[in-house]
């Protein structure tokens, strides 16, 4: 051996050099945040790491190692139009977020999760239009809003599961109106609903209003009656200082005005204010 290193040092340098690369790049070290597959030849052999993570073997020059994130990932849904149902263009940005739970099947479907994200981007479009389609404007200013996300994400699920990927989660970054005229336009609609429904409250308050208003003179009108058929003095001095009222200080007045009335001392209007209320 050593009369081997004496009369060709370069090549046994060599073979050792390919020893050590062999060696090196038959070990494969799994982190924690990531999974592989195994190819040989072309064909999935086995996962590494998917369930735990650490050193592992494979056959140098025959198989090769294709890197899976473990992690969530996002893909960015290009920023588009929608029609709603109140015929209100609207532009929108979402996202989604997913991440790789068959990494076999995401190989055999997709190669990489590069090509994942290339083929949800267009999926999650197709899907917030066909939602956000069904529905008005302003169901993505109150609680439905969730109730719509969730739909899409559903539905954008069942699609992503056939790339070996599962949606975690889709969100609506913005969604506006356009600038200019068309914003101007939602503006006036959205101002001139909330005038016709202030309109109708005010409506339909002065509806109950004249309603309860009647009742109680109806109320009253019952009350006098039964006071009159029992003290008909009390009744006629009640009904004379409600006179008085209106004639000094005016109907619903709150703050007594100058009025003068030149009359009589002996006019009946005033035989109250004589003593002589009965007779």
């Amino acid at each position: 051996m050593t009369d081997l290193v004496r009369r060709r040092p370069i090549i046994v340098a060599l073979l050792a050099l390919f020893a050590v690369v062999t060696l090196l790049s038959s070990v494969v070290i799994v982190p924690e945040t990531r999974q592989a597959i195994v190819v040989r030849f072309g064909k999935p052999a086995r996962i590494l790491g998917s369930e735990q993570a650490g050193v592992n073997w494979r056959i140098p020059f025959a198989e090769n190692v294709v890197w899976i994130d473990k992690r969530v990932r996002d893909v960015d849904m290009d920023r588009q139009q929608v029609l709603s149902t109140d015929q209100l263009r609207l532009e929108v940005d979402a996202f989604a977020r997913y991440r790789i739970v068959d990494p076999l099947r995401m190989y055999i479907r997709a190669r990489s999760e590069d090509r994942v994200s290339e083929a949800l981007r267009p999926i999650l479009g197709s899907e917030l239009r066909n939602e956000l389609g069904q529905r008005p404007f302003a169901a993505l200013l109150s609680p439905e809003r969730r109730g719509v996300m969730e739909n899409i994400r559903r539905e954008l699920d069942q699609i992503a599961r056939q790339y070996g990927a599962e949606i975690v989660d889709v969100r609506i970054k913005k969604a506006d109106l356009p600038g200019g005229t068309p914003l101007d336009s939602a503006y006036e609609r959205m101002r001139t609903a909330r005038l016709q429904e202030a309109r109708s409250i005010r409506a339909e308050g002065a509806k109950n209003a004249q309603i309860i208003r009647a009742q109680a003179d109806a109320e009253a009108a019952r009350t006098y009656a039964a006071s009159f058929g029992k003290d008909a003095d009390f009744y006629e001095f009640y009904r004379a200082m409600q006179s008085y009222q209106t004639t000094f200080l005016g109907e619903g007045a709150d703050k007594p005005g100058p009025t003068t009335v030149v009359l009589s001392p002996q006019n009946d209007f005033l035989r109250q204010f004589s003593g002589g209320g009965a007779r």
